[in-house]
């Protein structure tokens, strides 16, 4: 089973999107470089090394190796929020994380983008799991809550392909809010967003004595939380479009 997909760059622009695919199944390397004879990806752009690097499918992921002297390579999440990793000259078998990835590499003034796609997923069958109780879940959230709402409309801008975006205000919260929120106001946003922190664990909760520390950057500290562990993604976005507004506020 093929495990790694791989989208050559365009080499003119009226190549662009037509570049054949390349599939790797586990364990299968594929060269790429400028020298047509050492690699089983060609690039002819004199900004390539001859033998630039490698790719090397392991599964449900894969690894890259950076074989240029003194260029540095960025692999990119697309889909991310300005998520990369950088491979430095002569890194090997790098281990890159994202499903979907752009590797860009700097040649003579250009950008040229390599596409990978790990479209494997592997998962533990639930019969293998183990005995025992069920885990409790890091992060406890119910998407029907205004809470959930307020949530996802204060990370809709970086969701949206706009990585380092600012975030909203609490007014554009409110108008972004009001086609299925109604009664929404300034009040409740702000009500919401600091129920989020204590919901979130990123100040204590009021059964505590301990106010902890002043939690400067609240909306930027909930954006941060979410979206490195996934709790608002954007497919999420859909309850910005509809009610979400079922019952109380948390």
């Amino acid at each position: 089973m093929y495990s790694i997909i791989v989208v050559p760059p365009p080499t003119t622009e009226d190549e662009r999107g037509t570049a054949a695919q390349i599939r790797l199944a586990p364990g299968e390397r594929l060269g790429f470089g400028r020298s047509a004879h050492a690699n089983g990806l060609h690039i002819p752009h004199e900004g390539v090394s001859r033998r630039a690097g490698e790719i090397a499918a392991q599964g449900a992921f894969w690894i890259l190796s950076n074989l240029s002297r003194d260029q540095t390579y960025v692999v990119e999440n697309p889909e991310g929020a300005g998520e990369h990793v950088k491979v430095g000259p002569g890194r090997l078998d790098a281990p890159i994380p994202f499903e979907f990835a752009r590797i860009v590499l700097p040649a003579a003034g250009d950008l040229l983008p390599v596409e990978v796609w790990a479209p494997r997923h592997d998962y533990v069958h639930p019969d293998t799991a183990g005995d025992g109780g069920t885990t409790a879940p890091a992060f406890s959230l119910d998407r029907t809550k205004r809470y959930f709402a307020v949530l996802a409309a204060l990370c809709e801008p970086r969701l949206r392909c706009a990585p380092h975006a600012p975030l909203p205000t609490v007014d554009q919260v409110v108008e972004r809010l009001r086609p299925g929120w109604p009664a929404v106001s300034r009040t409740t946003v702000q009500w919401n967003i600091d129920y989020l922190a204590v919901k979130l664990r990123l100040k204590p909760g009021p059964d505590t004595a301990d106010p902890g520390p002043r939690l400067n950057g609240k909306k930027e500290s909930l954006v941060s939380l979410a979206l490195r562990f996934d709790l608002v993604r954007e497919d999420d976005l859909v309850v910005l479009g509809a009610s979400a507004a079922t019952g109380p506020p948390r």
